[in-house]
């Protein structure tokens, strides 16, 4: 058991130590649940200064409904709410395990169910037309470009782990990527021979180009040098796609979908595809193949006379 933290602001300091350094949860994921607790506990009337003890203390099941309840009434979609119950779920085990609260109040709660949707994905013509038109373009940053989004259909990979790449992570002789996943879960992922161009272009001239001193490792670098980051990969990804002007598809997670879809439709197994996506559960692996037998269906129903 830790040192009781003596005010709300020390409480959430503990709690994001414990994310990323013991859960080792991304920057993103602390980020979201903070901003959730911090929400909980400011519908219990607390604020940064506020006891610990008197906020805990009035924190059981109905205050934690009340919480969910108002934020439905708000408008949060399923997917926001059911993270708001992930995340007091994860404060309240906690805190208990911690000796800072006598029950876990979280236990009964339950979350509304997601629908089980899934982004649009692109067809495999659409890619086509995708990478010939990036291979139009001409300069270092275009070379990153091709590399990148080819990298991400061919892999699957989150746009969090492509910006994380370093160039010791490539191995072009093998034609594989060592990945850094969630949870700090390593993986090696194999890409194939359009890839395997498209990096061997940005590594032998677009790289060179774009580096400098402070660029240290890393496999993509933005203008200046420095890591190309999440937010930019995205707008350059949204810009390609749009370009298309036939797909509603956007953002690097799209190209990932497309890569498990096309994948299962080629006849992949599915425990491959969990594999090399860096799933931890099946179940999440197995929204693809629903995709999958949509794509068919609606084939059937365009060719078949007597669909």
């Amino acid at each position: 058991m830790t040192d009781f933290p003596a005010t709300v602001a020390q409480l959430l300091d503990q709690y994001s130590r414990h994310l990323s350094l013991e859960r080792g949860r991304s920057q993103n994921t602390v980020r979201a649940y903070l901003a959730d607790i911090g929400s909980l506990l400011g519908s219990l009337g607390a604020d940064q200064d506020s006891r610990t003890g008197d906020v805990l203390g009035a924190l059981d099941l109905a205050a934690l409904r009340s919480w969910v309840a108002a934020a439905g009434e708000a408008g949060a979609s399923n997917a926001t709410v059911a993270r708001h119950v992930a995340a007091a779920r994860n404060f309240c085990a906690w805190a208990r395990r911690e000796e800072w609260l006598d029950v876990d109040p979280s236990v009964r709660l339950r979350a509304p169910k997601r629908a089980k949707t899934l982004p649009p994905v692109l067809q495999r013509g659409q890619m086509d037309r995708l990478m010939e038109h990036l291979g139009q373009e001409e300069g270092p940053e275009a070379d990153r470009d091709r590399a990148a989004i080819e990298l991400l259909y061919a892999t699957g990979i989150r746009v969090g782990e492509l910006v994380g790449l370093d160039v010791d992570d490539v191995d072009q002789d093998r034609r594989t990527v060592k990945v850094l996943g969630k949870g700090n879960k390593e993986r090696v992922v194999p890409y194939g021979v359009p890839a395997a161009h498209a990096l061997d272009n940005w590594l032998r001239r677009g790289r060179p180009a774009l580096a400098a001193e402070h660029s240290g490792p890393a496999l993509f670098l933005g203008r200046r040098g420095g890591r190309w980051n999440q937010r930019q990969v995205r707008e350059r990804v949204d810009r390609a796609l749009s370009g298309l002007g036939d797909t509603s598809a956007s953002g690097p997670h799209s190209l990932r979908h497309t890569a498990a879809t096309h994948l299962l439709d080629g006849g992949a197994d599915l425990r491959s595809v969990q594999e090399l996506l860096g799933h931890s559960s099946l179940a999440t692996t197995q929204l693809y193949t629903h995709v999958s037998v949509e794509r068919l269906r609606d084939g059937y129903r365009q060719a078949h006379p007597r669909a």
